[in-house]
């Protein structure tokens, strides 16, 4: 069914004559006739019947009546959703971030997202890295914020931060007063890491090997809490990220190991589809976070 000649006859039949059609679509009363003389030959069927004031629907064109407001109802809706959706009036907004994204950075950038987009949904998962690319690559987020290592020819990414693992030990550990150490020194001592797909735990064995350092840790931790509770009241090292440990540094729950000749540093990305288009919610995020980040240090500016 061709859809201006329905639009036509929407007008018309709403108008109650063909003058008054004409006029609410603003062309001439004889391309108005022209499309409902059309509309009747493809129907086979005559819509109205022609009065002396206007015309009056047939019982042909009371039916059609009912379904061409439904469309052009379903017309404006969605004009009224994608508008909606363009302006961020309305939309999802879904994340993946790794353990440290997820926990203490995010939270306040999704917050003052959140403040200029009050209706868009936020959704945020928080796993590690394997799994961040994974919900990357099956479309179930829009973007992922990761720690550890990616296939970068997969993804379009920028920096937005970088940071430093810290050997952590709790402060009955033999080794939480020493004063200087070396990396060999580390060896023999109790391992604790996050689990097999998590940024730290890739950036901690690239280093071990580079220092020659046989790498068996004794637990792999799911979760950076656990893991954090688990060095104050054992005798096992982990590197955690120095955003983490702040509290624990500074009350004394935790102490840092300072072995001078091993440093642990990793870059801190978003990543996205770069074959896809951003829908408007995740590309106004990325924008503002990209805003943040300074471009001299590599850090957003509110970490």
């Amino acid at each position: 069914m061709n859809m201006h000649h329905l639009k036509v006859f929407l007008a018309v039949a709403e108008a109650g004559g063909i003058s008054a059609g004409a006029a609410r679509l603003h062309i001439s009363q004889p391309a108005v006739t022209r499309e409902i003389r059309e509309l009747e030959a493809s129907t086979g069927l005559a819509l109205f019947d022609r009065q002396p004031r206007g015309v009056a629907l047939t019982e042909g064109g009371r039916r059609l009546l009912h379904y061409a407001q439904r469309i052009f109802a379903l017309e404006q809706a969605a004009e009224r959703e994608l508008r909606d959706f363009a302006s961020l009036v309305s939309g999802e907004l879904r994340l993946g971030a790794s353990a440290t994204l997820g926990a203490y950075v995010l939270p306040a950038l999704i917050e003052r997202f959140h403040a200029h987009h009050p209706e868009v949904q936020v959704d945020l998962q928080v796993s590690n890295t394997r799994k961040v690319s994974a919900l990357l690559d099956d479309a179930s987020i829009g973007l992922g914020f990761v720690e550890g290592p990616f296939e970068r020819s997969l993804y379009a990414h920028r920096l937005i931060a970088r940071d430093a693992l810290l050997p952590v030990v709790g402060p009955a550990h033999p080794l939480a007063s020493r004063a200087s150490l070396r990396a060999e020194d580390l060896a023999g001592h109790a391992l604790y890491l996050r689990e097999e797909g998590s940024g730290a735990r890739a950036s901690v064995e690239q280093a071990y090997r580079e220092h020659g350092l046989a790498l068996e840790p004794q637990m792999s931790i799911g979760s950076t809490e656990a893991l954090k509770r688990l060095i104050a009241e054992g005798r096992g090292i982990a590197w955690l990220s120095e955003r983490v440990v702040v509290d624990e540094l500074a009350s004394g729950k935790l102490c840092r190991l300072a072995p001078g000749d091993l440093r642990i540093e990793r870059d801190l990305h978003v990543l996205w589809r770069g074959a896809d288009s951003l829908s408007p919610a995740p590309a106004a995020f990325l924008a503002m976070v990209l805003e943040q980040v300074e471009p001299s240090s590599g850090n957003i500016k509110t970490f």
